[in-house]
């Protein structure tokens, strides 16, 4: 059973899979919704190594709709500090959480009413990312 998470800048969900497995169905869910990963942060390995400190598996992806992004761009150029969005997948006891950086929260600061539809798309997507975790 999934567990629906909120914060004032993202959404998720709590998935009864191990670590491994959330990240890969995340990945296919995010290309069902026409994003794909440009960057891809083991945060996990990034910290042994830089700090010598132990941390649960936790990765950062980078997530980019082409078609979105193109509009994003052309409706406001500098809006590129903001893209791409980003989804965290970590290990917590018995699963794995899912979230997703909130394209209304985030663009929002913007304060371009151009782009508000984009980032509103942008939230359905990766809502529908969530739902497909959910029934998987």
């Amino acid at each position: 059973m999934a567990t629906r998470q909120r914060t004032n800048y993202g959404f998720g969900t709590r998935l009864n899979l191990p670590y491994p497995e959330a990240v890969t169905r995340t990945k296919a869910a995010l290309k069902d919704q026409g994003f794909g990963v440009l960057t891809e942060i083991d945060v996990k390995k990034t910290l042994k190594e830089k700090l010598d400190v132990d941390f649960r598996p936790y990765v950062i992806l980078g997530a980019c709709n082409p078609p979105l992004a193109y509009r994003a761009l052309s409706a406001e150029t500098d809006i590129g500090l903001l893209l791409p969005c980003n989804v965290i997948v970590y290990e917590v006891d018995g699963g794995s959480v899912v979230e997703v950086m909130d394209p209304e929260a985030a663009l929002g600061i913007v304060g371009n009413p151009a782009v508000e539809p984009i980032a509103r798309e942008a939230k359905g997507r990766l809502e529908k990312v969530i739902e497909a975790l959910e029934a998987s």
